[in-house]
């Protein structure tokens, strides 16, 4: 006779594993992943690391150091308004950056943070284990079949529009009921089109078509996100709502980003998207030191 608690525990595990290629991530504790943006114009850290492949890579280095599990690569700004770059440009900024970080730190787990394929197959030959696709697959026909074929991990996000039309008074009757169901409906696509659920996480993507008060409903709602059961990713790292909320500008906004993330791991959040990975690890270690104290069982039920 199988144990109930021992089955029940089993199933919770099941849905904390992300394939991911080759391997598998463990997310039965939450995980860190930091952001390294190579462009000129993000809203935070635009051109910071562009231009430079080594001054990105020793950044990169610096927040596997500090504790990060994936390091999140974009050459592309999605800030609200910003207009879409050539693939061509974009594999230029970001491909030597991966290549190099790759022979550096063979073990990193690397993902490339882009909507289009040609992109995606580029910087997944190069060493990248991860499609972090802000479209949901719906901007580029040919991501999903890439995916699908590449065995990537997948980061399925929720946008309203293009980044350049998204803060153009987006609305929802119901951002959190609405948001879960765009979730569940292209999760069902993406089985469709082969990509298995064990390598898709799910993102509500804050701040990309959303009000403040979307974005605040959306974190307090956090759990009721996840869909059939799988991991959820939140990015909330030093965004505008935070700046609308508290009246500060971007470099202003770390205890903000620190607050949202502590009450998105009291709800079982997996994932925290980041710009300053130390802080959000001393996060979940002080999440992780306040969980109430499992009892021992001894294996018994």
């Amino acid at each position: 006779m199988v144990c109930p608690r021992f089955l029940q525990q089993h199933m919770a595990d099941a849905w904390r594993i992300w394939r991911i290629k080759d391997a598998s991530l463990e997310l039965r504790l939450p995980l860190v992943m930091g952001i390294l943006n190579v462009t000129p114009d993000s809203f935070y850290d635009g051109g910071v690391h562009h231009g430079s492949v080594a001054d990105a890579v020793e950044h990169a280095a610096k927040m596997l150091e500090q504790g990060a599990g994936i390091i999140d690569i974009g050459g592309e700004s999605s800030r609200p308004g910003s207009e879409p770059l050539s693939a061509d440009e974009e594999l230029e900024r970001v491909l030597p950056v991966i290549s190099e970080l790759k022979a550096r730190h063979p073990a990193a787990v690397i993902s490339i943070d882009t909507y289009k394929a040609r992109v995606a197959d580029a910087a997944v030959g190069a060493g990248a284990a991860i499609v972090n696709d802000i479209s949901a697959g719906r901007l580029d026909p040919e991501l999903l079949p890439f995916a699908a074929e590449s065995g990537c991990g997948y980061v399925l996000m929720h946008m309203l529009g293009t980044p350049r039309d998204m803060q153009r008074e987006p609305h929802y009757d119901d951002p959190v009921a609405e948001i879960h169901a765009f979730l569940k409906e292209r999760l069902h696509r993406l089985a469709e089109a082969g990509i298995a659920p064990e390598r898709v996480v799910l993102d509500p993507g804050i701040g990309f078509g959303k009000r403040l008060s979307d974005n605040l409903a959306l974190i307090a709602n956090a759990e009721k996100l996840r869909v059939d059961g799988r991991p959820l990713l939140f990015g909330v790292s030093r965004k505008s709502f935070l700046g609308k909320l508290l009246g500060r500008g971007p470099e202003q906004r770390l205890a903000g980003t620190v607050a949202a993330n502590a009450l998105l791991l009291r709800q079982g959040v997996d994932i925290l998207r980041v710009h300053d990975v130390r802080e959000a690890v001393d996060t979940v270690k002080l999440h992780l030191a306040l969980l109430p104290q499992r009892p021992q069982t001894g294996g018994k039920c």
